[in-house]
């Protein structure tokens, strides 16, 4: 085993945070399963940075104020500018920054969803790693089994991905960059993913976030940023928004298409809810639409006594 260097710091989370209701979340999360090691207190995973594998650790501190430590271990020595963007993907991977209090306002005017709040508080949305990541989930997920969609992610990171081991003797393996997978061809893609179809919307995603200028996707205008994710190959109208909430944390919309989110809704409001209703509803949250049906769908993993109710 190489050896390995380890750098410690600490992060502090807006409040109010829950990191024992965000590793609930993300424990129970089949995208990314078996590629961490989720505790009562703790996650453990890796990055691909710059073309080879950073394992991560993030601990809860057990302090009054919501504050985290975290330790990176790598094989090669990492500069400032690296550590930095290691923390910056870390706090963004965690939302840490997320301001709930105005959410939270809101929420607690609406009386059915109030409970919802209190059974969450403190929960901040986890994202995927990387918006590219969550982009290629996407298509691998169109009109195929969820299993099958993570054996062929599996796949992806294995053939291209990067891996480091730990101490502890466990290999955490990470996604590729879209710039290591950017002279693939479709052919290539096409070997693992075992769809031509497939492999041309993978390589259309590669090909955008290969060159896509990722803080602008974060924080460019909401309509051009949905806009260039839409004009992807193979990106429609339901992957586009997952890619925005959950890549990028653009929580300014949602979208109420499917029956997910209705069969959620009607749960919490204890009643059939029909579009038209709903977006009423999401329409009063204004530009935290997007955390409000977040915690709908999270209800089932983090909250399932409100669900049975």
């Amino acid at each position: 085993m190489s050896s390995i260097t380890t750098i410690e710091g600490t992060l502090t989370p807006r409040a109010p945070f829950s990191f024992s209701k965000t590793l609930q979340f993300v424990g129970d999360f089949t995208p990314t399963e078996g590629e961490q090691t989720v505790t009562t207190n703790s996650i453990t995973k890796a990055i691909t940075l710059h073309g080879r594998a950073v394992a991560f650790q993030v601990c809860d501190l057990g302090v009054e104020e919501p504050r985290l430590a975290y330790t990176l271990f790598t094989e090669q020595p990492l500069s400032d500018a690296e550590h930095e963007a290691l923390r910056d993907r870390i706090s963004f991977f965690l939302s840490l920054n997320d301001d709930l209090h105005a959410f939270y306002t809101i929420g607690r005017a609406d009386p059915s969803f109030e409970l919802l709040i209190d059974a969450l508080y403190g929960l901040h949305q986890p994202k995927f790693l990387t918006p590219f990541e969550i982009a290629c989930w996407s298509v691998l997920t169109q009109r195929n089994p969820i299993a099958m969609a993570h054996r062929t992610k599996r796949a992806l990171a294995k053939r291209w991905g990067t891996s480091i081991m730990l101490p502890d003797s466990r290999t955490y393996h990470a996604f590729p960059e879209a710039g290591q997978l950017a002279r693939m061809s479709i052919d290539e893609l096409a070997a693992v993913v075992h769809n031509t179809r497939k492999a041309e919307y993978l390589y259309a995603v590669i090909q955008f976030f290969h060159e896509a200028d990722e803080q602008y996707l974060r924080n460019g205008d909401y309509d051009e940023v949905a806009t260039s994710i839409r004009s992807i190959r193979g990106i429609g109208e339901w992957s586009a928004y997952f890619i925005l909430i959950r890549g990028l944390g653009r929580i300014e919309r949602t979208t109420l298409s499917g029956k997910e989110i209705l069969h959620a809704a009607s749960k919490i409001y204890q009643r059939e809810m029909m579009p038209a209703e709903l977006q009423r509803i999401a329409e009063t949250y204004g530009s935290y639409q997007g955390y409000w049906s977040f915690y709908m769908r999270a209800a089932n993993v983090v909250a399932p006594m409100i669900m049975s109710r």
